[in-house]
C-alpha cells in the first residue's frame, strides 16, 4: 500500500504543477497559489490515509489456531 500512496502523491503533484502552469497567465497569483495548495493538501491527506489505513490489511499474518482433536 505504500507504493499506492507514493504514486497517488506523485500523480497529484503532477496535476498541481500542470494546474500551476496552465493557470499562470489566466488567474492572479493568490488564486493560483490557493488552487495549488488545495491540490497538494489533497495529495498529502490522501497519501497519509492510504498509508495508514491500507497498512492495516494484514490478513496474511492471521494463522488459524491449532485445534487438538479429541479421541
Amino acid at each position: 500500500m505504500e507504493i499506492t500512496a507514493i504514486v497517488f502523491i506523485i500523480f497529484l503533484i503532477a496535476i498541481a504543477a500542470i494546474a500551476f502552469f496552465v493557470l499562470k497567465r489566466v488567474v492572479k497569483m493568490a488564486i493560483r497559489a490557493a488552487i495549488v495548495v488545495f491540490i497538494l493538501l489533497i495529495a498529502i491527506v490522501g497519501g497519509i490515509s492510504l498509508w495508514m489505513f491500507g497498512a492495516s490489511d494484514k490478513t496474511s499474518d492471521n494463522r488459524p489456531a491449532n485445534v487438538k482433536k479429541s479421541r
